[in-house]
């Protein structure tokens, strides 16, 4: 089903509900916008999935893959970037992530603060594989993960969750959506926490081991309003916090930041969508010697500020026609205060952190020609990496170094365009061809950070990923109820920012390139009450770097096979019973393969039973054969996923 009709669905109100004049659908997708492919995840199984977390729900495309194989619960909240196609993990996010068109990530690190995203929230969240976008497209490299929140009367007036797990950890969520005249408001919140488990396999535990305790708390509020016939205005305002201990006692680290934007959408002659968000964000962490368990270094604090707009107008066409002209802004700007350590004493200071803007001019046109849909689109990107500097200090305050690093600016172009046919009642057939850039984040370009005995060092000299790719597919409706699509693709990502060894440890680089390609396949299948479905991805991925060591070997963090699959029985309304299967393949944690992560499959649960009027039993099952998934392979030493996890609690919802 188009994106469109199904955000529009899900906000048609039930027989009895109370009119709603403010619809808050986004302006419609362009017509050909079925060339390129599309994978959706509806609001009830974002719900269904066995950790109820958004990261669990992505995962149910395969291909979409964060940085580390860990949820957000034991991840660094700085390390939780999206990628797809093969095309290298990395702790900055390859992917386009927006929630109701604001841009996500970190200003600072890149990767998506996922504690910060309430999936009780949601009405969809559709994956736009491949590169390539309108708004906000200089960092759609790998593609867009396009989330839209959920309004009246979709959600309950009243709804919460609370659970418990076989852990003691608990996990709290409740929201109202009050109707205010032609209006509405959403307030909402959730609160985790729990000792967590332990990351650390037993045979490498020692007395200063600890578990991975977190606890994270987030909540928003949003309210739509029309302000003339057909203007709507919507208001969100956001904050977060998130804080982890990381396999050794005293390894805390932590993300917290707030949020708002304002957004007019015009669905008039002249439609127009207009935006304006800002993002404040900080981030700690604490890094103990693995010799001596001391204190190593301190990064007290990470201020950053995210600043951006849009304004795009789609001017009255024929039917058939749609044309979209916009203009885009995003600035970031941050750094980092950092203690240095010498046997548990403080020795010197650093300071790091920069500037990014882009300022991005894109114009887009789709034509409906009966049995085909045309789309093409071009954009521009004026780019600036800026203010750049290091300095330390010794444990005095003296000055020890201060280098400031060159201002560099430059336009970059990208294209995209698709087509889509209608070979039959039952076959649509589709082709798409895209180019796209990613800027370093100033995590990359300037912050240098160990783990364990492997330092990590920053490169200021990181110039802009560049992507071109194409990709072909088809989608057939079967058979009623039955539905196969199937995408083959090409793309190749150069100036790929990788991690690169260099004796014991390693370097941010400019990889020449990374090329992936492969297959991606998605089926569903409806029988009455049952409902099965799955994705699967192979992709051969490799770096091209003649003359290096890690010429032709596959991207860090790279599986050549992933597959997600889900089966649910609803026999009744309120009673679901899910499980999903997923199997993710060996990947390697270097760049020279030599250090692997080996594959697993798992298993999770769902179910959710009716107690009384509006409260239902839920119960979720998470790794339920409770297999060993490593996360991390650094000298030696591994981290592991979450190991067999069950919890059960109830959920009210009051319509």
């Amino acid at each position: 089903m188009p994106a469109n009709v199904l955000l529009a669905a899900t906000l048609i109100a039930a027989p009895d509900a109370a009119p709603i004049v403010v619809t808050v659908r986004p302006l419609p997708d362009l017509p050909a916008s079925a060339a390129y492919a599309v994978s959706q995840i509806d609001a009830v199984r974002v719900a269904q999935v066995p950790s109820g977390r958004l990261e669990d729900a992505l995962a149910d495309v395969a291909g979409v893959q964060l940085f580390r194989r860990s949820d957000s619960r034991a991840a660094n909240p700085s390390a939780q970037g999206f990628t797809l196609r093969g095309l290298g993990g990395n702790a900055a996010s390859r992917t386009l992530v927006l929630l109701d068109s604001v841009p996500q990530a970190d200003p600072f690190f890149g990767a998506v603060p996922l504690t910060a995203i309430n999936p009780a929230d949601l009405a969809a969240v559709r994956v736009i594989h491949g590169g390539g976008s309108g708004a906000f497209g200089a960092g759609a490299v790998a593609g867009t993960i396009d989330i839209t929140s959920a309004a009246p009367p979709a959600r309950a007036r009243i709804d919460g969750e609370t659970l418990v797990d076989d852990r003691g950890d608990t996990s709290l969520a409740a929201g109202i959506a009050p109707r205010l005249g032609s209006g509405f408001a959403v307030l909402s919140g959730r609160w985790d926490r729990g000792p967590g488990f332990w990351t650390t396999p037993l045979g490498q535990r020692g007395s200063t081991s600890a578990k991975a305790r977190y606890a994270s708390w987030s909540l928003g509020l949003r309210a739509v309003a029309s302000i003339a016939p057909g203007v709507d205005l919507q208001a969100r305002i956001a904050a977060f916090d998130d804080r982890q201990t990381l396999r050794f006692t005293g390894a805390d680290t932590g993300m917290s930041g707030h949020d708002a934007a304002l957004r007019m959408v015009g669905r008039g002659r002249w439609q127009f969508d207009a935006l304006i968000y800002g993002q404040w964000r900080d981030f700690h962490a604490m890094t103990l010697s693995t010799a001596t368990y001391l204190p190593a270094t301190n990064q007290r604090a990470t201020p950053a500020r995210g600043l951006g707009g849009k304004l795009e107008l789609r001017p009255p066409l024929p039917p058939g026609h749609v044309v979209r002209l916009g203009a885009d802004w995003r600035s970031a700007d941050g750094h980092e205060d950092e203690d240095i350590y010498t046997k548990g004493t403080i020795t010197s200071h650093r300071r790091e952190g920069g500037r990014n803007d882009d300022l991005g001019l894109y114009a887009e046109a789709a034509w409906d020609i009966g049995l085909a849909q045309l789309t093409a689109g071009a954009r521009g990107d004026r780019w600036m990496i800026g203010q750049g500097r290091i300095q330390t200090t010794n444990a005095a305050g003296q000055a020890l170094t201060d280098t400031a690093f060159p201002d560099r600016t430059g336009w970059a172009g990208s294209l995209r365009g698709g087509v889509l046919v209608h070979a039959g009642s039952s076959i649509d057939l589709r082709g798409s061809a895209y180019t796209g850039l990613r800027l370093p984040t100033l995590n990359e370009l300037y912050r240098s950070f160990s783990v364990g005995t492997v330092t990590t060092l920053a490169n200021p000299a990181l110039i802009a990923e560049a992507l071109r790719g194409g990709e072909a597919g088809l989608d057939w409706r079967v058979a009623r109820g039955i539905t196969i699509g199937v995408t083959a693709f090409d793309n190749t990502v150069r100036h790929a920012i990788a991690n690169i060894a260099q004796g014991a440890n390693q370097q941010r680089q400019n990889v020449p390139a990374i090329r992936a390609h492969g297959i991606e396949a998605a089926g569903s299948a409806q029988w009455r009450t049952l409902t099965l479905s799955g994705t699967l991805a192979w992709t051969i991925a490799r770096m091209d770097a003649p003359g290096q060591k890690y010429d032709g070997l596959r991207p860090p963090q790279t599986p050549r096979l992933a597959l997600s699959a889900n089966a649910a029985w609803t026999p009744r309304p309120r009673w679901t019973l899910s499980l999903t299967l997923r199997h993710v393949g060996v990947a390697y944690e270097d760049s020279l393969s030599t250090a692997a992560l080996p594959g697993a499959t798992t298993l999770g649960a769902y179910a959710a039973l009716p107690i009384t009027g509006p409260v239902t039993l839920v119960l979720r099952g998470e790794n339920l054969t409770d297999v060993a998934v490593v996360t991390r392979n650094s000298g030696g030493t591994t981290d592991i996923a979450t190991p067999r996890t069950v919890w059960a609690g109830v959920r009210i919802a009051i319509k």
